[in-house]
């Protein structure tokens, strides 16, 4: 019976309709694992990333897109539109996250003929049953569990260590990680035919531990110093190269002005040991990882800047003008938005948190002003942004405080306005609280580290 359970979560996902647009646009979403701020040069990073400077250049910048403090939520609120802690998710995950019904972005996409592709780290249940294959996706291939070692393709000591995988089966393969996907992604990209596309394309890199092949070492500006800082830029410009493998493959393909590209993060940068002893011996360097969020307060793990806002290019050539949108948006409006792209008609609501940027892509249109809720792991932190205000409160040891922020003024968040804004704050605490009541509506199980 377990065996059709995916088949039946098919089935009960609504029938969709598709869109009078004949030529539906491709997708392509590409998110960098631990990418902070400013790890990448065209927000002051020192190591250089040349194909995502003229990405950057040529396409639109969401200065203030949002996503998860930590990886499994973030993946839970792209594919599913709503945020990850309705699911019960906010810490990285093995176990099983979302409901087998759940209509995920592929599902959706896959209902209106798309070809869907997941190549990378899935890290929303680690076992094959309950991988990508099982929600939405015609092919997959990459780490059914999280960051893996980067030539051993192992995961963390335990019953989930052994993840690569194609297709639910798993596989042994040699190679450092980020080729091995990119050759993959660039071979899928190159046998489509003439169907529509959505490819998700989550790396590994810059995820510890890091060990790059001397090939990108070597490319390293010198003023870098130490071992782990220079595997670190090499590991951001290896993951550069890559994207513009990518791009050159769309361009050659003939898709190009045709997709709509996304790059982001799954969250700010890390400053943990890179040869973490939780992972088989792959022969990382020991070190503290150097991720670069400045000037935003906070990394990796945190509620702050530093750790939920990130990098973010969107591109899709004669239909979205370059420049710079400073809405504050987040990971959650991606499912709506590449929904009303394809003509996908969801006809039950699907509850989504986010919303569909189309006409603010497209057209330069204002979104209205809307509540962005974040939980932190185990809701240790949850924040609210509303406008150019963030709320965000903590709970430590049974005692309650809370921080408030003008983002707009105050973007390194240094300034708490808490006694200056105490009216204002009253009324953020309360949608705060109102956000906090709809979480945990979908939970699978308990997740665990």
């Amino acid at each position: 019976m377990k065996s059709l359970l995916p088949l039946l979560a098919i089935a009960l996902t609504i029938i969709p309709l598709r869109a009078m647009d004949e030529n539906p646009p491709n997708f392509v979403f590409i998110i960098a694992d631990d990418l902070g701020w400013a790890d990448v040069a065209f927000h002051g990073g020192n190591a250089p990333t040349p194909h995502l400077d003229k990405l950057a250049a040529q396409s639109l910048e969401l200065t203030q897109h949002y996503v998860a403090p930590v990886c499994s939520p973030t993946r839970a609120g792209f594919l599913t539109g709503r945020l990850w802690s309705r699911f019960g998710i906010t810490t990285p995950i093995n176990t099983r996250g979302l409901p087998w019904d759940t209509v995920t972005v592929g599902r959706a996409l896959g209902s209106v003929g798309y070809d869907t592709c997941l190549i990378g780290k899935w890290h929303l249940g680690s076992k094959p049953d309950w991988g990508p294959n099982k929600f939405g996706f015609h092919h997959a291939y990459g780490s059914l569990a999280g960051g893996i070692s980067p030539w051993n393709h192992r995961y963390k000591k335990g019953p989930y260590s052994f993840t690569w995988h194609r297709n639910g089966e798993l596989v042994q393969e040699e190679g450092h990680v980020t080729d091995l996907l990119t050759d993959e992604a660039l071979k899928w990209i190159r046998s489509r035919d003439e169907s529509p596309f959505f490819l998700y394309l989550p790396y590994t890199a810059i995820h510890l531990p890091l060990k790059e092949p001397n090939k990108w070492v070597d490319r390293v500006p010198p003023s870098i110093k130490g071992e782990v800082p220079r595997h670190y830029a090499a590991s951001i410009i290896h993951l550069d190269d890559a994207v513009g493998r990518i791009l050159k493959a769309l361009d050659d393909t003939g898709r190009r002005e045709n997709t709509l590209l996304i790059f982001t993060s799954d969250n700010g940068g890390s400053t943990a040991e890179n040869n973490d002893l939780k992972y088989p011996n792959d022969n990382c360097p020991n070190g503290p990882l150097v991720g670069n969020n400045l000037p935003l307060r906070g990394q990796k793990g945190t509620i702050y800047e530093g750790g939920t806002r990130v990098p973010t290019i969107v591109s899709w050539p004669t239909k979205i003008r370059p420049g710079k949108q400073d809405a504050p948006v987040y990971v959650a409006d991606w499912m709506p938005t590449f929904s009303a792209l394809a003509g996908y008609l969801p006809n039950r609501n699907l509850n989504w948190d986010g919303v569909d940027l189309s006409d603010l892509l497209l057209k330069n249109e204002a979104l209205d002003t809307r509540p962005l809720y974040i939980a932190a792991p185990r809701w240790r932190e949850v924040s609210l942004r509303y406008g150019d205000w963030k709320l965000i409160k903590t709970e430590n040891n049974g005692k309650t405080s809370s921080e408030l922020y003008n983002i707009r003024l105050d973007p390194s968040e240094s300034s708490n306005q808490m006694k200056q804004e105490p009216k204002l704050a009253r009324r953020l605490l309360e949608m705060l609280k109102n956000a906090e009541s709809q979480d945990n509506e979908f939970v699978v199980g308990n997740p665990t580290l």
